[in-house]
């Protein structure tokens, strides 16, 4: 079964040994710092469909980013696809065990083009093939009975057109937590994560997590506790257990789970940061740019120079990444691009240090 490698992923590494310190070994595996995320808000319109992330992957990758995150309704399956077709392009110039490739499950992703009637489609495709029933969907978008993902992570894997993922994410849970109640929330993620071991030990990812988006960090009903995922990862796939990842937004504007204590480990109050850091879990941290909602006016002066003391950088783009680069605990920080000259620039980062602990926590107080 082809997946990456503790060897391939350090040999990638290595063809760009001139990027100090941009890559990180977590368990056996070698990231790049920054990876390249195919997410784009607003799918149903149809500019979305008008371009292509082929050459953007192809660009990352040679560019020296080894992290490629999707998810199974990105432009409803679109993204996917055209991860698989980047990757053939590429042909033998890359191997499949160099690089780290990720998918999402639990949003139903349709088709494309896009299904005349929706409600329809998923009638036929979902609930009639007794993969979920009705009152499994919520919102008329998400799913999380543990048919319904494996088929869905199956059906990526045919759309990239590789054998396995490297992890392989329930999609935001939280969206259920309401719905469901936290008893029975936990008790439907216990048979998720049964599924997810099976679906391991089968060889369909090596590795699974949790991809939210306030699911961590707020303070509502919605909040889940990294500490009981652990925990019924434990009761259900023992001691050797394959989740191993979370992936929650993080940014200039979006710093909740490094200075907010939303969650406790044996009964200590602690950021998600902290959790995952002292239950073993890696930190992928998503919307890096915010969708460029970040640079409706500049950073100040004081934010350059403490994030780029050489003076090597030359935009605010570049500081935001050195930003989510440089934050301790964090495995790898995406970004999503789709024109290889600001890939080119965005990776540009890696030919500085990253910022040390000392001078990245001055950044809190101005």
């Amino acid at each position: 079964m082809q997946h990456a490698t503790l060897e391939d992923t350090r040999n990638f590494a290595q063809k760009f040994s001139h990027y100090r310190d941009f890559y990180v070994q977590h368990n056996d595996l070698v990231f790049s710092k920054l990876g390249l995320g195919t997410f784009n808000k607003e799918p149903y319109k149809e500019e979305n469909y008008l371009f292509h992330y082929i050459e953007a992957v192809k660009e990352a990758i040679q560019n020296g980013i080894n992290l490629i995150d999707t998810a199974s309704n990105y432009r409803y399956g679109q993204s996917e696809k055209e991860i698989g077709e980047a990757l053939r392009e590429l042909g033998d110039s890359i191997k499949r065990q160099e690089l780290i490739i990720c998918s999402k499950g639990g949003f139903i992703q349709l088709d494309y083009p896009f299904p005349t009637n929706p409600y329809a489609w998923i009638k036929e495709n979902i609930i009639e093939a007794n993969l979920a029933k009705e009152s499994d969907i919520e919102l008329d978008q998400h799913c999380m009975s543990p048919d319904f993902l494996e088929w869905s992570c199956k059906r990526s894997l045919a759309n990239v057109g590789i054998e396995a993922f490297d992890i392989y994410y329930l999609h935001n849970p939280e969206m259920q937590m309401l719905s469901l109640g936290q008893e029975a929330f936990y008790k439907q993620i216990e048979k998720i994560f049964e599924r997810f071991e099976a679906l391991a030990t089968k060889g369909l990812f090596r590795y699974y997590g949790v991809a939210v988006w306030n699911g961590f960090t707020s303070n509502n009903e919605e909040q889940i506790s990294l500490e009981k995922l652990v925990e019924i990862a434990q009761k259900v796939g023992g001691t050797n257990h394959r989740f191993k990842y979370i992936q929650l937004p993080f940014n200039m504007a979006k710093v909740q789970a490094y200075t907010q204590p939303t969650q406790r480990v044996s009964h200590e109050a602690c950021t998600i940061l902290e959790a995952a850091h002292r239950l073993g879990i890696g930190v992928i941290s998503s919307s890096s740019l915010l969708q460029m909602n970040l640079f409706h006016k500049s950073f100040s002066a004081n934010t350059g120079a403490i994030l780029d003391s050489s003076m090597t950088l030359t935009s605010d783009i570049q500081l935001a990444l050195q930003f989510v680069r440089s934050t301790p605990s964090i495995v790898s920080s995406l970004f999503g691009s789709k024109v290889p000259l600001h890939i080119r620039q965005n990776v540009a980062i890696s030919q500085i240090k990253a910022v040390s602990s000392s001078r990245y926590h001055l950044l809190y107080r101005l």
